[in-house]
């Protein structure tokens, strides 16, 4: 299944229907990477099991009792994936006061609907990228779709970072041609570790608000990011996954981590809006990396 059915007519049916690409989005994205983890032949694939994905759901409750959504995580520890996750969550409910003002169309009404996907890999090699995506709905008086993706290699290679930013690319031009450099410019704004004076990675694309006035538009372009990421960063894990690598090299990839730690607790717009709204921590914090150095 590539899409979801065809201009659904209502705000409660488009709430169904991203609901649905984003849980269909994750079992590709998931087959996807057991799949890489059966096909993994190197240095330690005689001493683990290929890893596969364990499901955990999860309910929430707001401030008064009532439910107020929830969401699945995914979560797998492998042998080619160190950790990654892959969480969708469809929550609903009333901003608090303190937040609802930073919110466009909650203002005078705090009632919202959200819908999402959220990945985060890290994998054992470090030749072989990390890489962050999210796409998400988000409904209050107005409705709007989000997110992107980011590569954060410890070890960069020009032709994977060449290669990643095209597959966004071409998902971009199939819509408006104007999308990828805006995006992208977006994303190496706010993929920046400010305290450091870095970035977190070689970048992606990050979109926010986006209301065309054409939901079908803008939801078929948020079903292409998905996608494109979808199809691209398995094929760049499964050029690196084999490479043998140093103790130096793991080090590398340890200090990495730690800058991208630095940036979801200290930056990530993500990480606070579900604080802000209940979420479950687990799925919050799932973007932490299993092992991480500092100077």
């Amino acid at each position: 299944m590539d899409s979801i059915s065809p201009s659904p007519v209502g705000l409660d049916a488009r709430k169904q229907a991203a609901r649905d690409w984003f849980r269909q989005l994750r079992d590709d994205i998931c087959a996807a990477f057991e799949a890489i983890e059966d096909a993994y032949d190197g240095p330690m694939a005689a001493d683990r099991p290929a890893g596969r994905f364990e499901r955990k759901p999860w309910d929430r409750t707001t401030d008064d009792g009532s439910p107020g959504g929830g969401g699945e995580m995914s979560v797998m520890k492998g042998r080619v994936f160190e950790k990654v996750g892959v969480n969708v969550s469809t929550v609903f409910g009333e901003f608090s006061p303190d937040f609802r003002g930073q919110i466009p169309g909650a203002e005078d009404d705090p009632r919202f609907w959200a819908s999402g996907i959220s990945l985060v890999a890290h994998l054992h090699n470090p030749h072989a990228p990390a890489a962050h995506m999210n796409t998400r709905m988000l409904a209050t008086t107005r409705t709007w779709f989000g997110g992107g993706g980011d590569l954060n290699p410890a070890l960069p290679i020009n032709q994977d970072t060449a290669d990643f930013h095209a597959a966004f690319k071409a998902a971009c031009d199939a819509h408006d041609a104007d999308y990828y450099p805006r995006f992208k410019a977006w994303a190496d704004e706010y993929f920046f570790n400010k305290h450091r004076g870095e970035p977190r990675g070689v970048g992606g694309i990050f979109y926010d608000y986006l209301d065309s006035g054409d939901w079908q538009a803008d939801f078929a372009f948020t079903q292409d990011v998905g996608r494109a990421f979808r199809d691209i960063y398995p094929a760049l894990v499964r050029r690196r996954m084999d490479r043998p690598w140093s103790e130096a090299e793991r080090d590398e990839l340890l200090y990495h981590r730690g800058r991208y730690a630095e940036f979801n607790l200290v930056h990530d717009r993500g990480t606070l809006f579900g604080l802000k709204t209940g979420g479950n921590i687990e799925a919050i914090l799932m973007s932490l990396p299993p092992m991480a150095k500092w100077p």
